[in-house]
């Protein structure tokens, strides 16, 4: 009996703003036959508040992303090559961790993560709000982003500095995956 083949899975990580959806993007431009699946895509149930839980352990199995593993598991049946994660747990979810052949940690300097997210998120937002954001970010919201870098980043299969081009991030990886 011959085996099928099955698609390789990649998932791209990284803090918010690290540039998890720009490289995944770029790279599924790049892989013949590949598709992505998007983490913000979905509506999980899991912690109320990010900062608590992160503070309680930040155990990644507290979110069920059992949507997304249904949707995973419909694409291991298409005759794909590969499957691109733009998940922020990686190996982190025990129940999505099976799946995964190759782990990136995009490693974005925390300051440059965070202008990219205000960027992105407030571009037509008031001062306050902008100002409350960067409160939010000094008193609570760092926090997030450190466990990150101290629980995803040391478990990665392969780490890509952050402060490249993204075109570089791309041939990187692919020059990665030949090996």
């Amino acid at each position: 009996m011959i085996k099928e083949k099955t698609p390789f899975v990649i998932a791209i990580s990284a803090v918010s703003g690290g540039g998890k959806t720009t490289i995944t993007k770029l790279l599924n431009q790049k892989l013949h036959n590949s598709k992505i699946l998007f983490f913000d895509e979905y509506n999980f149930n899991g912690p109320d508040d990010i900062i608590n839980w992160v503070d309680n352990g930040g155990d990644a199995n507290d979110w069920d992303v059992s949507p997304l593993i249904k949707d995973l598991q419909v694409l291991l049946t298409e005759s794909l090559d590969y499957i691109i994660l733009d998940f922020p747990f990686s190996y982190k979810h025990s129940q999505v961790s099976k799946f995964i052949d190759f782990s990136i940690f995009i490693d974005t300097p925390l300051d440059i993560a965070l202008a990219r997210r205000v960027t992105r998120d407030f571009c037509n937002s008031s001062t306050e709000d902008i100002l409350s954001e960067m409160k939010n970010y000094t008193s609570r919201g760092r926090r997030g982003y450190l466990n990150m870098l101290e629980t995803i980043k040391p478990d990665a299969d392969f780490v890509i500095d952050g402060t490249l081009q993204a075109a570089e991030v791309i041939n990187v990886i692919l020059d990665n995956l030949k090996n």
